[in-house]
């Protein structure tokens, strides 16, 4: 997502605006989404914890994946939002986009929107959207300064459960960024995005 916001203050919205935002939607326990799905044969992977604030039923496809299309990549955002923000923008049915997961700056609290077996909108591509899962980071493409060893260490987990669950290869070519999918037009996660050091997180966790 690439929608410009304010400067934000963000670990006051984050340690209190996204929890009260999961408790606004009723679901503040921590949840386990491979132990959600009972229909799919794959073994749980250990997920970090994460907090169910469903994004509009308008701005998502409702699919039956990895049946329906396997996942073969990860996309990485970065929101050009604050949190609190972004989950707005999500949960808005005019807006038409949608993220399967969000990792907050400050704490790396991840909120997910989207159930991996649905087709959230994300990628601006559909057969990229039908085909991966995408993870949303808070923060600025010319920010490095929200891109903290909290967020770093909290995505990385999550992007090695989602790879060991679909037997995604922990690699470059298929855990990349929004402006490597074909005729995207945006630019995250940009510059400041330290690549060598997600991937070796991801392998490592």
């Amino acid at each position: 997502m690439e929608t410009h916001g304010r400067t934000p203050s963000r670990r006051t919205l984050l340690r209190s605006g996204a929890y009260l935002g999961a408790a606004a939607a009723g679901l503040t326990a921590a949840t386990t989404p491979a132990r959600a799905d009972a229909r799919r044969d794959r073994a749980a992977v250990a997920y970090p914890p994460t907090h169910w604030i469903p994004a509009s039923t308008s701005n998502y496809r409702v699919s039956e994946r990895p049946t329906a299309y396997p996942i073969d990549f990860v996309v990485i955002h970065v929101t050009q939002e604050t949190f609190q923000d972004a989950m707005k923008i999500f949960q808005d049915p005019a807006k038409q986009v949608s993220t399967h997961y969000m990792v907050a700056s400050a704490d790396g609290y991840i909120g997910q929107f989207v159930r991996e077996k649905d087709v959230a909108w994300h990628a601006g591509n559909r057969d990229y959207n039908n085909r991966s899962i995408g993870i949303e980071h808070e923060g600025w493409v010319d920010k490095p300064e929200y891109f903290t060893d909290e967020l770093y260490a909290s995505s990385a987990a999550l992007t090695a459960a989602v790879c060991d669950r679909y037997g995604v290869p922990k690699t470059r070519a298929h855990i990349i960024g929004h402006n490597e999918v074909p005729n995207a037009d945006h630019t995250d996660p940009g510059k400041y995005w330290d690549w060598d050091r997600y991937i070796d997180l991801v392998k490592a966790a």
